[in-house]
């Protein structure tokens, strides 16, 4: 069961549009390695974990992510709102924009639309956690170029903080492989 608190894990409050970021950051909302994959991977690995602590930590992750997801969907929006249609062809999103308005879509940044082919689901807990830690691996480096191409601190600041957490979910991930590990799963 899940309690939804109507607010985001960190406060999402940018003041200026900046549509080549908006293109950039929607790859968090539904690439390879966005929020999104996140979120399905882990609720489909859940099912594959031995005992209630390996159920209980992808159940966990897996819902912080679609919190993350949601984050992510609130800054595409902000750096999108109020933006022209001279704008939206400036920052190439004219194909975009024809298909989605300023609406949100799962896509990657070169607008590839998001596919579940992006993870992977077997029947083996240790395989599972290592696609897992691999996955927040990826997610710690998208995050980290995103946060080398944005310029303003109302961007950086949620982007730190996605990153940060990141690392917390591998090294939980981590934890829970080497205890299977030990176990001889």
């Amino acid at each position: 069961m899940f309690k939804y608190v109507k607010h985001l894990n960190y406060p999402i409050n940018i003041r200026k549009k900046d549509l080549k970021m908006a293109k950039l950051l929607i790859t968090q909302f539904g690439g390879a390695n966005s929020e999104l994959a996140a979120a399905l991977r882990y609720f489909s690995h859940k099912y594959t974990m031995p005992d209630e602590r390996g159920r209980a930590l992808l159940n966990d992750i897996a819902t912080e992510e679609l919190g993350h997801l949601e984050m992510i969907g609130t800054m595409v929006h902000q750096l999108l709102e109020n933006a022209t249609i001279e704008e939206i062809k400036d920052a190439g999103l004219e194909s975009y924009y024809a298909d989605h308005k300023k609406g949100i879509y799962p896509m990657n940044a070169s607008g590839v639309p998001f596919t579940a082919a992006y993870i992977e689901s077997m029947s083996d807990p240790i395989a599972n956690l290592s696609e897992d830690m691999a996955a927040e691996q990826k997610a710690r480096a998208t995050y980290e170029n995103l946060i080398d191409l944005a310029t303003d601190p109302d961007i950086i600041g949620p982007l730190l903080f996605l990153r940060q957490r990141e690392v917390v979910h591998f090294n939980r991930f981590k934890e829970l492989y080497d205890y299977y590990k030990n176990k001889g799963y």
